[in-house]
Parts: structure tokens; sequence; C-alpha cells
């Protein structure tokens, strides 16, 4: 069979590279797109722990190609700076503010290095100060800052160990921090050997082990002992009031240091020996113990093998204990789960996981809890009578919340939602939290013992999100304040639910996203923060959520933006960038639901298809693309279809609107967005170009599982075969743009994906163009890159969709709104 041919041709082409290299220099596009790429950043925003002081913390402008593309080692799914023992590829912050949430106090943080590069910023538990750490070229410093004040000061050499994701430290609750530092004594980098002692050989004799296509793994005991040099820390607490620094643990790859909420014990999670070359660090063996704040060993936990043979599927998790955290409402409590039905959700159980509790000093023997019936996810910690824990189950899209007493076994447990979390419009929210005496998140409750909801709010016209008072006694919502047209409001923290008070980010579709103090009691609001719009030159644009119907009768929206001052009579129909991501659903009325608010402001990123609304397009932005199969149907049987009828419908729509021309369409997407249009353009003749950026094509190279496909290739080939547009490049006949990061670590999307892809179209005769960005990864970062792609796209349009065609009779199929 032909498409059996193309399958043992993906599993060999691998093996060697036809593609045609030229070097280019990079480009800048159109000024009007460079100077909204360039425009300045509104600060992100932190809240203190009491809700009382905003930090502001500057962002600076998109790095440069040479510090993106500086050392890097890859190894176990990490990706370190060798120079700095960090993240090769974090982000970091140039400037701080703090400022009361009155609008008043605004305070400058002083003292900070020439060329500051702040990460890792975090509050003390009292919120009188922050830690952040400063990457030097050599290293990454600790450094503190006063609240009051605004004083910085350095509180270690570059010795801070960054490498194992997560913060490097923690603020314990007396005020001193326990840090994550490079051992003394750890001596020289290792060096490769100049001849290799033997060959790489690995042995499977455990039965089954599916995994999904992970990159950046260890490949031999080279990278083995390179990954445990940089990733080894030794921990110690320093005293910020003496600066003084003593050991508490000796070196070893801690994934995990947490205190308990009472300071007196340290939950540890070690990474040890054997390392996997099949499955990143997080699912290396693992070895779970309790240290006292003087380091002495309290008691080990569990001893945890590496995960390689998780089975398949969403639901599947590793046997034994696992998800070790602290109770939120206790001095010393620790607790996990564990599966019940060998973390396998091909097996029929009533019970899924289960709790476990171990109280200090640790020493008896766990205690079992409450029993899920689906997958655990979480507990939302109150005090000994009333938590509530949250349950999920992927392939019926369903989750259980309940009330249970964890100290109190005779009460009984209490289901407060079940339902299917796809279902936006019927979103109950999610329980708020505030801090009790340890500084830890516990439930939020009112003087009448109410608890409190806070939600997007999704409705048919559109997103308006809500604050709610819930009565545990009858599990009755009360809505007690929602965002009102025209802005788009959202409740960031409750401060205080009995007086009513709230901080708020509002918005509307020309004013920047600023934060207000609101008084949902009296209606009153005050404003913190005023941040300007930067994109001016977008004032002018015409945004509108448009709705249509696909031919199956789905209900869909996409948000359609038009050039200023843009008049149909007067200017005509114009041509038209389409962007999307197709999303799997189970349900049809779910897959229908609006997404976003007509309300919310124009925001632009580098990926946004916006820009070309500056060009003269028309751009139809994130049109709703659903993939759905409902009950025991797979989504993806019917991919394809569902694709072309998603976007047969949003362009009937816009050329039923008289604003596109049906000759002059292009789509585009980035991921699976690129995926979808590689496969629109080979299984239909709707467009006159297409860009796909940051794609994979062939689905033999992730045999295992891809998206939201949990089948394996073995189990369901041809969905694999007909899902690959790589398998149908012989039919892509319109230009396609491929644009793809030659440091691409996202699972699937290897750059060889795009480089495959490129070879079997450039084999039959395609135009096609092939741009790999260096030193990018699965999103682009380099201002060089991002302005370079940008030029690509422009020009790709700017060649193949904008010039008017002449179409003959077409052009009066054209104005009639049908299909050519």
């Amino acid at each position: 069979m032909r498409w059996q041919f193309f399958l043992i041709l993906a599993t060999f082409c691998s093996t060697t590279t036809m593609v045609e290299a030229q070097q280019v220099e990079y480009q800048m596009p159109p000024k009007v797109i460079a100077d909204l790429v360039d425009a300045p950043l509104t600060p992100a925003v932190s809240l203190s722990p009491d809700n009382h002081t905003m930090l502001l913390m500057q962002r600076p402008t998109m790095p440069s190609i040479d510090e993106v593309g500086g050392d890097e080692l890859r190894l176990g799914g990490l990706r370190i700076n060798p120079r700095t023992n960090g993240a090769s590829r974090s982000r970091h912050y140039v400037g701080l503010t703090f400022q009361g949430i009155d609008n008043t106090g605004k305070v400058a943080v002083s003292g900070l290095p020439d060329k500051p590069k702040l990460e890792n910023i975090r509050w003390s538990i009292d919120g009188s100060k922050i830690a952040f750490t400063h990457t030097t070229v050599h290293g990454l410093q600790l450094w503190i800052a006063d609240v009051q004040s605004g004083a910085s000061r350095q509180l270690t050499e570059a010795v801070v160990n960054d490498a194992i994701s997560g913060v490097p430290y923690t603020w314990l609750p007396d005020l001193r921090i326990l840090v994550r530092v490079i051992p003394e004594d750890r001596g020289d980098v290792p060096m490769a050997p100049s001849v290799p002692p033997g060959p790489v050989v690995q042995e499977n004799s455990y039965g089954a082990s599916p995994v999904r296509t992970y990159q950046d793994l260890l490949k031999n005991p080279f990278d083995e002992s390179l990954f445990e040099y940089y990733a080894s820390s030794e921990l110690r607490i320093l005293d910020p009031t003496t600066d003084e620094m003593v050991p508490l643990a000796p070196a070893g790859i801690y994934r995990v240091n947490s205190p308990s909420p009472d300071g007196q014990f340290l939950l540890v999670v070690k990474l040890t020996p054997p390392f996997s070359y099949i499955v990143p660090y997080y699912r290396f063996a693992q070895q779970v113990q309790i240290l006292d704040l003087e380091g002495k060993l309290v008691q080990t936990i569990a001893e945890i093998p590496p995960a390689e043979n998780i089975p398949k599927g969403f639901n599947a998790v590793r046997t034994g204990p696992r998800s070790f955290m602290w109770r939120s409402d206790k001095p010393a409590s620790l607790y996990w789960v564990e599966a019940q039905d060998a973390g396998d959700p091909n097996i029929e159980s009533d019970v899924r996981d289960q709790l476990f509790r171990l109280d200090a000093p640790f020493t008896a023997q766990a205690s079992a809890g409450i029993e899920f019936s689906l997958r655990f996810h979480s507990i939302d910690w109150c005090d000994g009578d009333l938590a509530i824990a949250n349950e999920y189950w992927w392939s019926n899209r369903r989750e259980i919340r309940s009330t249970f007493a964890p100290d109190n076994p005779a009460i009984s447990r209490k289901v407060v939602f079940d339902r299917s979390y796809e279902d936006r419009y019927t979103d109950p929210g999610d329980f708020e939290t505030t801090l009790n005496a340890y500084g830890r998140s516990v439930l939020m409750r009112s003087d009448d013992g109410s608890l409190y909801l806070t939600g997007i709010g999704a409705s048919p016209e559109g997103n308006r999100p809500f604050i709610d008072r819930f009565d545990l006694k009858n599990n009755h919502s009360t809505r007690i304040w929602r965002s009102e047209t025209p802005y788009y409001e959202v409740p960031i923290s409750i401060i205080d639910p009995d007086k009513g008070l709230v901080i708020t980010r509002r918005e509307t579709e020309k004013q920047n996203p600023n934060f207000h103090l609101r008084n949902i009691i009296d209606g009153s609001i005050g404003t913190i923060t005023e941040f300007p719009n930067p994109y001016l030159a977008l004032q002018g644009v015409q945004k509108e959520l448009i709705r249509y119907q696909r031919s199956d009768g789905i209900e869909l929206t996409g948000t359609l933006y038009l050039p200023p001052g843009y008049d149909k009579d007067r200017d005509g129909r114009l041509p038209v960038l389409m962007w999307a991501y197709p999303r799997e659903y189970k349900s049809k009325d779910a897959a229908s639901q609006v997404r976003n608010s007509p309300h919310e402001f124009l925001r632009v990123s580098y990926g946004s298809p916006i820009f070309w609304v500056t060009r003269g397009y028309a751009v139809l932005d994130n049109f709703a693309m659903p993939i759905i199969g409902e009950g025991e149907e797979e989504p993806n049987e019917t991919f394809i279809n569902q694709l072309v009828q998603g976007a047969e419908a949003a362009i009937n729509k816009i050329v039923d609107l008289g604003i596109a021309d049906r000759q002059r369409l292009a789509v585009g997407g980035h991921s699976y967005g690129a995926f979808m249009t590689a496969n629109l353009l080979a299984h239909s003749d709707l467009f006159a170009a297409g860009i796909a950026r940051s794609g994979a094509y062939n689905r033999t190279l992730t045999p295992f599982g891809f998206q939201s496909e949990e089948r394996t290739f073995w189990e369901a080939p041809q969905v694999y075969f007909t899902m690959s547009p790589f398998m149908h490049a012989d039919k892509i006949k319109v230009p396609i743009l491929l644009i793809h990061g030659q440091a691409d670590n996202n699972s699937g999307t290897y750059p060889m994906q795009s480089e495959r892809f490129y070879s079997a179209l450039k084999g039959h005769g395609a135009t096609v163009r092939m741009v790999m960005l260096p030193h990018e990864s699965h999103g682009y970062r380099a201002r060089e890159s991002i302005m370079h792609m940008l030029w690509e796209m422009d020009e790709w349009l700017e060649k193949y969709v904008k010039p008017q065609k002449e179409t003959g009779e077409k052009t009066e199929k054209d104005k009639s709104g049908r299909s050519n």
C-alpha cells in the first residue's frame, strides 16, 4: 500500500539530510512592524503577602542573538549555562519599584548592580523584604531589598546553583534563607574522553516503556558526569542580619527542598543514579527524606526508582508514593498520594489514588486518608475540619471537587462540583485563598464561614470575570460582583471579603491593563497603576468578535481585525491572514463556546499575526478550529475533515461580510498551528499561501502519542498517516513558508521535522522556503531572530497573497460569497 511505503520511508529518512543551505543576513521588517516589536514593555507586577504593596518589575528589551547564542549544555531535559551554573534561557528584570496599593509611597529599589539581570524574585513571609538573584558573567549572586527603604544589597558571591528548575532559595519563617549553592569542593569540569571507553548500551527487560519524544536527554556516561557536576548543590542557611551562611546538607541533586510551615523540618527530594537516557530529570530515581534544620536525617520516606515504564495515557502516573507536600494548615504534616490502579488509566478501578499522611516526628506508620475515584490533582487546605480535594479524568474531561475533614473522618465527604472541565460556561471558578499564620495559602472564609470563588465567567457574550460567595451548607453560589462592559476586569486578590475590598486588573480594547482597588459593596474604585498604551500605532484598528457556523452545525467564533479607517464600501475586499491553533473536545457544546472577551486590550507579542493589520491586511486571529470526538469516538479519527470544515466556515463568514477576497487568503500558525497549516494546504484549495512556524509534520516520528492523541502509532497507524502532512507533501500546490528554531526542545517538534518536510516538498516541486533560526528554541527570543522572522513573513505575504489577481469569472463568484 502507498501509505505503508511512506511510513517505511519516513522511518529511515532521518539518517540523511537533503536540505539545501543558504546563509543570509538578518533582515528588518517594515518600520511600522519593527516599531511595534520595540514598543516599551509594561512592568510585571507582584503583590506582597499582605496585599498592601505592589512590586513593579521592569522588563528589558529583547536580548541580542549574542546573548541567546551563549554557552549551553543540554542535559536530562535541562538547558544549563555552564558559565553561570544557571538556566541558559531564563528571563530577567532590570529594575524594581515598590508601590502601595493606595498609589502612594512609590520607592525605586536602590543599590542594584550595574546592568542588573534580576531573577527568582520572592517576598519574605512577613512581606518586609524581597530576595532575588543577580546573574553575572561568572554566576548567580543572592541579593535582598528592604520594602520600606528600597535599599538593596548583595548577600552572597556568585555561588547560587540554579541549574535545576525552580527557585534556588527559600525563605524560612524566621526570615533566614535556605540556599542551594555550588559545592565548594566539586573540582574541575569533567573532560570528555578523547577515545570512548566503549559503546553506549541500553537494554530493556522490564516490560513496555512507552515514552514521548523528549529532547535534550542524556546520551552517554560523559553526559551523566556533566549533569551530576552542574546539578549538584549543597544546602546552606543564610542569616541576612549577619550574612552568616552555615552548612545544612551535603552535596546532592536536590530537586525539592521545602521547609515545613513551622520551619522545624525540611522535605528534600534528591535525584539519584541510575540516570535515564529516555526520560527527563524529573523522572529519574528519587530519594525522599525529612531533615531537621541542623541537617540531621529524621526519616527516609521513600526510595523511588526511575519512571521509565509509566503506562501510556494522559492519566498515567508512576507507581508508589508521589506528589509530596506539606499541609498548609499544620506545623509539620507531610502528605502524598499513591496510585491504586498501578498508575494505568486503562485498568478498570473504582479507586485511582489514595491520600497518605505522616505527622512529625515522622516515626509512626503513615496513615491512609481519602480515596480518589479519579486521578489526584491537588488539595486546598483550610483547617482540620475542612479541606477541598480536587481530582480529574482526561478521557471524559471530568473533574470532581469535594470537601472532607482531614482530622475528623467521622465527618462525611461531600461532593461540591462534579462536571466537565472543558465546559467553560458552567465553570464555577476557583476557591480563593489567603495566608495563615505560617504564611501558607489556605481557603479564605467570611465571618459566616462562606468560601469565595473567582473565575473568568465565560459566556456567549464573552468572558466576564466574577466573584461568588459559596455557602458550604447547601452548595449554593451567590454572585457578588461581575465585570461590566465596556471593561474586561479580572479579580486579582480579595483583600478583605467582609469589607468588599478587592484588587482587580481592568482593561478595554484601547486601554492598557491597569490595577485598581475596588470596593464591591459600595462600587467605589481607585487607581493603583497608570501604565500607558504602548501600541498607539494600533489605536485605529477595528476589532470584532465574529460568529459563524460550521457545516455540521457547530457554532464558532474568531477575532477579526481591520486596518485603521477601513471602509468596505470604499476600499473593497482585503487580503486576509488567518491564524489559529486546533483544540480537541469531547463535547460539541463545549467546542462552540466563546473563549475570550471583546473588551480585552489589543496586546502584541512577537508571535502575533496582528502586525499585518498595519500592512493593509484583514487579520482573523484565533479562529476556532475545534476537533471533536464525542463518547467513544476519538477526535483525531476525523481530524482532516473537521479542520477543513472549520477553515471553510471562517472563510465563508469573512467573505459574506464583504471583507475578504477569497483569492487572497493566507493561513498560518505556530507549533500545532503549523501542523494545522500544512494539513490545510495538503487537503484543501482554500488558501493562496501558508506560514508554518516550529511545527511537526511527520507523526511517525512521535510514535507514542502527540498533542491530545493517546494511542500509539501501532494502535492507530492510519490516523498517524492521514494526519501527517509529510505523507501528503505531493498534494501541496501553493507556497508554504517554514520557520523553525535550530535549538527547538519542545516534545515532538524536532528541527528535523521542518528539514524533512522541506525535502519532501522540494522533491515534489512545491514552492517552499525554510528558515532555520540559529540558537532559537520552540519560542523565539533574540531581537535579530524575531525581526527576521517578521521580515520573512511579510515578504511571503506581500509576494504570494497581497497582489491582486486576474480572477475573471472567479471575481463574480467571489462577490456572491460562493466557493470557486
